[in-house]
Formats: structure tokens, sequence, C-alpha cells
């Protein structure tokens, strides 16, 4: 007998989907089952918070939707922030619930509450299944999930139906809509031209582009037309970051903006690729001005703008590699910022951002970069730290750099790497927290020992919230809830079935990470950076 648990299991199988997190419950016991039938294998975890960010990190390893699964009532709730992150972040999540049936919650309470009315503001979606209908919703929640923006969508599971014999409806499964470029007309002539005319062209590139697949596009096209090329930090990599036009990632750094902004008003043309504002602070809103003379804003997104952070002189929504493909079509390219502005700006941009120190922050970031191969995953939780590493890490391709940026919440790095590490396990995965961030998921740990990967965590030992505690400082603010007292984190790695390091000098950092490479199991490496570590950096 093929149940509606079945069916459901089959169509994301058929979508790409290979693993699905979520700690069980009564009430989902035969969606488990009938995944795990289905080829997707079932991950316990500690915390459905973490679970979520596990399905993210497969996402970025496959393209494939994540799937989280909770049960009834304070499952569904724990799940809340993760499924926040993904719908802020632009992350295709099917999100499986069980729930108490309809004609049951009349006459019975215990841990009832109305799902869809807690999920439904925060995701793209909210479906409870139908009988005869489950294909059909699994399906348009697929559709829906992967379609621009991607985010979460969430399916309630009845009880009493989970189990029950399926009625296929019998309708075709999910279209794939074709790409689709921008029109012909006036308003294409008029990019094109300024483009082609431009001798301070500018490229700003977002999270579309990594949607799209149109990393290998633009970087040909900016390589092609000498045009220098800054990113969020979501789309770090789409051009290598040690091109001569490559002006790395930006977004929560005040230094770093300072710096960028005479090169953004000196542009004549503004190419926004994909961008979306939502990872950047307040003073990237409105950061230039359309309708300024001598300046031509050309903006490719998969979705209007209705943020309004920013506008521009002419918007096409459309394929993000279509659209640059068709803007840049028969274009030669030819000398740009004759002045030398581009240089003098990634000139600024290293002096402002060193990495030579003896120890501190930068030189944990640095000793990583140089003992980690280039094409591997790196994961930042959020943080003080992770506004430096995002400056400084170097990306040599699309996708491997991870956090969150649009919602910043702690503890996604660690989960983050698990995913991504389950789904491709050839691909080497290290991990960079925070003390503070660390110790809100140390039960992860027992999960990747469970699951005995080879994933490196580095750990910024400060015994601070730095990040809040500059704020504090810098608003002439006590110091209140920002301390905390130190944990022997490899004594607890040891204890949890890993590998424990302290390292307290770039020699150390190097060779825990060149035998963590190599190792059976996982390796933490806990660096002690020392309180107000982060002074000045960003």
């Amino acid at each position: 007998m093929i149940t509606n648990s079945d069916l459901i299991a089959q169509r994301l199988y058929d979508a790409g989907c290979r693993h699905a997190f979520g700690i069980p419950g009564g009430e989902v016991l035969a969606l488990m089952q009938a995944l795990e039938k289905a080829g997707i294998q079932f991950h316990l975890v500690k915390h459905e918070n973490s679970g979520g960010f596990m399905a993210e990190g497969t996402y970025h390893a496959t393209g494939a939707p994540g799937i989280l699964l909770a049960t009834v009532g304070p499952g569904v709730v724990n799940a809340v922030n993760v499924v926040v992150n993904a719908w802020q972040d632009q992350v295709p999540m099917i999100f499986l619930t069980g729930c108490v049936d309809a004609a049951e919650a009349e006459t019975y309470t215990h841990q009832v509450f109305d799902h869809a009315a807690v999920i439904k503001p925060i995701s793209k979606a909210s479906f409870v299944a139908a009988d005869g209908a489950v294909d059909v919703i699994v399906d348009k929640a697929v559709a829906i999930a992967l379609a621009d923006p991607p985010g979460p969508v969430h399916i309630d599971m009845p009880i009493g139906l989970a189990a029950k014999a399926a009625k296929p409806s019998g309708f075709p499964g999910r279209n794939r809509p074709a790409t689709v470029g921008p029109a012909s007309g006036p308003e294409l002539d008029r990019a094109r031209d300024a483009l082609a005319q431009a001798e301070r062209p500018l490229i700003l590139a977002g999270v579309d582009v990594l949607h799209h697949d149109a990393a290998a596009g633009l970087a040909e096209m900016a390589d092609r037309l000498n045009i220098p090329v800054l990113t969020s930090y979501k789309a770090k990599g789409v051009i290598a970051e040690d091109h001569p036009l490559a002006m790395g990632g930006h977004g929560l750094s005040p230094k770093s903006f300072k710096i960028l902004k005479p090169l953004i008003d000196a542009a004549d043309v503004i190419l926004l690729a994909g961008y979306d504002p939502i990872e950047m602070r307040i003073d990237w809103r409105h950061a230039w001005r359309p309708g300024t003379a001598g300046k031509t804003v050309i903006e490719i997104a998969g979705h209007a703008n209705t943020h309004f952070v920013h506008q521009s002189d002419i918007s096409f929504i459309c394929d993000v590699g279509a659209g640059l493909q068709a803007l840049g079509q028969g274009l030669n390219g030819h000398p740009t910022w004759p002045d030398g502005e581009v240089r003098q700006t990634r000139a600024q941009l290293k002096e402002a951002f060193p990495s030579d120190e003896a120890w501190g922050p930068a030189a944990v970031i640095d000793a990583a970069r140089r003992a980690f191969p280039k094409h591997g995953l790196a994961a930042v939780d959020t943080g003080a730290h992770r506004i430096l590493l995002s400056q400084q890490w170097t990306c040599f391709e699309p996708r491997t750099l991870v956090q969150s940026t649009g919602l910043c919440t702690m503890g996604c790095a660690l989960p983050l790497a698990i995913g991504h590490k389950l789904a491709n396990p050839s691909r080497p995965v290290i991990a960079f927290t925070g003390d503070a961030g660390l110790e809100m998921i140390l039960g992860e740990l027992a999960t990747l020992r469970d699951m005995k990967l080879p994933v490196i965590i580095v750990v910024f030992v400060d015994e601070s919230l730095g990040l809040i505690e500059l704020k504090q400082r810098a608003n002439g603010q006590d110091n209140v809830g920002v301390d905390f007292g130190g944990t022997d984190f490899p004594a607890v790695a040891l204890a949890m079935g890993g590998r424990g390091i302290w390292a307290r000098n770039r020699a150390e950092i190097e060779r825990a990470i060149e035998s963590g490479l190599d190792a059976e199991t996982f390796t933490l490496i806990a660096c002690p950076i020392g309180r107000k570590a982060y002074d000045g950096r960003f």
C-alpha cells in the first residue's frame, strides 16, 4: 500500500532531496518511515533550529530544497527561528510537521494550536495535506520554495491522513519554467548604450547570481568589459577574489563602506546584478541616487524591488544570467577607471583589514585560509568574527562561504557545515564560530560524532559577546550581560568523541587544520584571542 506519507516522500526524492533533519514525535513517525523508504535519510538532531540549518547546508551542496521535520506543538515553534532565516536568506526549504486531525482538535487541546497561523507570516506558503491532493500539494510546495525569491514552505500532515492509503490526483508533476531574459526595446538599448560608453562602471553582485547560476557569466562579462565587482557576503566568490577587478564582499563593515563610497559616487554606471540589500547595514540605504546627471543605475533581478532600500534608473526582472548576457552581448572592452581608483581602493581595503598581525582574530583567519583548501566550504557564525572574516576570507569560487546574512542568527555555522558535509562528503568543510555561539548548540557536537564527519571547527575564544560589547562602549553604556566564563572546548570535544586542540599561534592552527582534513572524526580548534580583540577591526 502506498500511503500519503509515501507520496510526499517520493515527490521530494524526485525533487533531488536525499536528507531530512529533525526530532521524532508520535505525530510524524509515518512521515519518517516514508522518507527512509524513499531513499531520503532521516538524521536525528538535538534541536529543530540546528536541523533547519543542516537542511540549508544540503541545499548549498546540491541545489535541492532542504527538509526539516518537526512534531506537533513544541517541535513546530522550536523551528521558528530557522524558518524565518530561510525566508530572509532565500533558502528553499520544505518544513514538514505533524498535526492533530481537525475533528479531534475540536475536543482535544494538548499541544494543539494553529501551526499555519504561526508559520504563514514567516514563510512563502503553508499547506495542510488534503486527501486526494497530497501529491499536488507537495509539487506546489517544491515549486514555490524554488521560485524567485526562494524560501521555506510548510506542509502540515494530519495524523490520521499520514498512514492512510494515498489517492493520487492524476495531475502531472511540477513544471520547471524556462529561463526568461529581458525584453528587447528602448530600455535595453538605453542600458546597453550606457554600459558601452561607461568610463567608470561598477558591478554590485548579490545572492540572485547564485540562484540563477550566473557566476560564470558575470565573471566573464566583468573581465571582458573591465568592470570592477564588489559583492554582498553571500555572493563572495562569484568572481575569484584574487582577480584584480574583485573588490571583495561587503555589507556590515562601516570601515569598508567608507572606503567604497567614493568609488560608488564616482561610478557613471552601476550595474546591480541579483543584488538583495537585506545583507547590508543601514549605510547602504540609498547609497546612490538614480536620476543623477552622469550616472545610470541598472538593476537585473529575479523579482521586483519592493524593499525600496535602493532604486534604479532601469530595471529588468528576469533571469540574472540571461539579463547579463543580453546587456553585454557584442560590447567590446576598453580601459576603465583611468585615474586608477580601483587599484587604489583595493590597496586601501587591504590596508584597512591587515592580516599580518602576530596573533589575534585576523591572524586566526589568515592562518586558516593558508591551511584550508581553496575549493573547500567555510561556514561562519554570527558575531564580530563574522564581519571580520567576511572581509578577510578570500573566496576563489562561488558558494564557498555560507552564513546567516539576512536574519544574522547565532548558532548556524556548525549545523550549516554538517549539512553540507553530509551531502558532499568529498569536499573539505570548516566552521568558524565564536565561543558564545558554540555554547548555544554544544549538543550538536554529539550529532557530529554520531555522523562520523571530519568537519573542522575553529572557535574564537574571547569570553564575551564581542560585537554587542563594542556597541555598548560606543553608546557610552555600562558593560551588562555580555561577558561570561571560559569553557574548555577541546575537553568538551574529546568528551563528545572528537579531537580537541588549543591553538595559540599561527603554526598550531595550520597544523591542526592539516591534520583535521585527514581525521576520522571532527576537529575542534580553540583559539584564545582575549577580550576587546575586535576594537578598530571593522
